[in-house]
């Protein structure tokens, strides 16, 4: 897991893709605001105003969840991993050793059997 403070956070995240998760946001905003040749500058810049909004709201989303990169991701898959291999050793060399040991007698086999002289 990541010690790092928000703003660290945030640089780890992938701009390019909150870039294009915002432009697609900005893309379900009605067409009424869209309709740059319709209002000129005015729905542009609220467009783009939008745009830098949803970007800026999904970056402080982001920076406040316990992420972790992609690398520290694989390191750690790769940790456990090998953690289960050497789990599975263990249990296969405690099963043969189990199987070395000597049987304890079936106290079952040795106990008497129901009176029948009565």
């Amino acid at each position: 897991m990541l010690d790092a403070s928000p703003p660290e956070r945030a640089a780890m995240i992938d701009l390019g893709h909150i870039d294009d998760l915002a432009r697609r946001l900005s893309d379900l905003v009605p067409p009424l605001l869209r309709a740059d040749s319709a209002f000129g500058q005015n729905a542009r810049a609220a467009r783009e105003e939008l745009q830098q909004t949803f970007k800026d709201a999904l970056q402080s989303g982001l920076a406040r969840l316990d992420l972790v990169t992609r690398e520290e991701f694989d390191v750690q898959r790769a940790v456990l991993l090998r953690t289960r291999e050497k789990l599975d050793a263990l249990e296969a060399l405690l099963g043969r050793m189990e199987a070395q040991l000597p049987r304890p007698p079936d106290p079952a086999a040795s106990a008497p059997g129901p009176d029948t002289t009565r």
